[in-house]
């Protein structure tokens, strides 16, 4: 007899593993699901949660037309043979509560989640979602030895939406005709780029003044605790979401879409050794270029402010770890 929570794999077999089936990675899954990019592993340390999940998702295929399957298990061996691994799990943000609050509780979660993935997934490329994301993603990679292209952040995707559409409420333009663009970390010394925004192709800085362009900069910045603290109980997952299935549909299909990703540098805006948010073009290779920008004074020593408090971070996760 067949468990009613084993799904056998299809002859289409491409597969995304997801480590930590809360709100992020069970809204992760059905995203990926339901646009058919991919089957989907969701993993969990409670028991019963992610088989559920998983039943849930499979029980709408009737709906939402789609044949991918969906597997949930606390098992790190079936998630075997993953083209990608997304890191979702650790504890999400509470009011009053910083994404660095969150460096003792979730170094160690992520780093073990990255390492019993990747044992079995050695080829795979490695997503982080949970925060603070530009140290989780650092711990991920040094503690992997996955070669850098193979291992980024999701956040820049995320911070440029809710910028984008910031402008859009504010002109009451469509979202469609706007793009934005956000560097740096994910968290309050990101740095969106006015210059580098766009309201389809007139320049963000040639058609709205100083003052609301500054507001709605800190608007982005604070997008999450904004949503933190309606929430009162849990953070934004709907969003990040979507922003994490744009990244593994431009790998899987190789894309070459040009995202904001917390990628590593080597060099690049005079930086090295530390992930932070940057322009890269995804592929099936993972992050195959980055792009870098010609910025000003002013938004060079924010980006370099930004790198430096992700510098005292990873600093201070690894002496958590040893």
């Amino acid at each position: 007899m067949i468990s009613a929570n084993y799904f056998p794999l299809t002859c289409n077999s491409t597969r995304i593993s997801i480590i930590g089936a809360g709100k992020v990675g069970s809204t992760t899954a059905q995203r990926i699901a339901e646009k058919n990019i991919a089957n989907v592993i969701l993993l969990d340390i409670i028991e019963g949660w992610p088989q559920g999940i998983a039943l849930d998702l499979m029980q709408a295929r009737g709906v939402e037309h789609h044949d991918r399957e969906i597997i949930g298990t606390n098992n790190y061996d079936d998630t075997a043979g993953s083209e990608i691994v997304v890191i979702a799990a650790g504890m999400p943000r509470k009011p009053n509560m910083s994404r660095n609050d969150l460096i003792k509780i979730n170094a160690k979660i992520v780093v073990e989640a990255a390492k019993e993935a990747i044992a079995r997934s050695p080829q795979a490329i490695l997503i982080i979602v949970t925060n603070p994301l530009d140290v989780m993603t650092y711990l991920a990679w040094e503690n992997t030895g996955l070669p850098p292209n193979r291992v980024m952040g999701m956040a820049g995707v995320l911070d440029s939406s809710r910028f984008q559409n910031f402008i859009a409420m504010e002109l009451g333009i469509s979202v469609a005709d706007i793009k934005a663009t956000v560097l740096g970390s994910h968290g309050d010394l990101m740095v969106p780029l006015p210059r580098y925004s766009t309201v389809n192709g007139i320049p963000l800085t040639d058609i709205m003044d100083t003052e609301t362009i500054e507001h709605l900069v800190e608007r982005t910045r604070n997008g999450g605790a904004e949503i933190v603290k309606l929430m009162q109980t849990g953070s934004a997952y709907f969003a990040p979401a979507s922003a994490v299935s744009v990244m593994i549909e431009s790998i899987l299909l190789n894309q070459s879409r040009l995202l904001p990703c917390c990628a590593y540098l080597q060099g690049e805006y005079g930086l090295e050794d530390i992930f932070l948010g940057v322009p890269c073009r995804l592929g099936c290779r993972g992050v195959e270029k980055i792009f870098e920008l010609d910025l000003t004074d002013m938004e060079r020593i924010a980006f370099m402010d930004s790198a430096e408090l992700i510098r005292q971070n990873i600093e201070e996760a690894k002496a958590i770890l040893r």
